[in-house]
């Protein structure tokens, strides 16, 4: 397993937990108010679900790895719009900008494989 198998494991299983705690969470329930997104977060946590699942079928399929990866990159841009807009501090927009930066390394690599 290389460098790469570990980043696109982790990214994918992150966005899975992080997909089924917007259903199950009161924590992420509240959070998703606090953005202003309480009426989207069901459909936001079924995104994320699917990306990650998607990530993690990308190790058998490069359409499907490029097409999650790509997704999860718009949803983490969006993440830093909403998080500007409601004046959140920098130390809660880097998880968001670290993945933007892990799903590059990610299309990088599924893209010239």
């Amino acid at each position: 397993m290389d460098a790469i198998d570990v980043i696109s494991i982790f990214t994918g299983l992150s966005f899975i937990v992080y997909g089924v705690n917007s259903f199950i969470s009161n924590r992420m329930i509240r959070e998703f108010d606090r953005w202003g997104l309480a009426d989207k977060r069901q459909l936001i946590g079924g995104a994320q679900l699917i990306a990650g699942i998607g990530v993690l079928v990308g190790f058998k399929s490069d359409f499907v790895l490029i097409l999650s990866t790509l997704f999860i990159m718009a949803m983490m841009l969006v993440a830093i719009m909403v998080r500007i807009k409601i004046k959140d501090n920098i130390s809660d927009i880097l998880p968001a900008i670290a993945y933007i930066l892990l799903s590059m390394v990610i299309l990088y690599e599924g893209i010239c494989q």
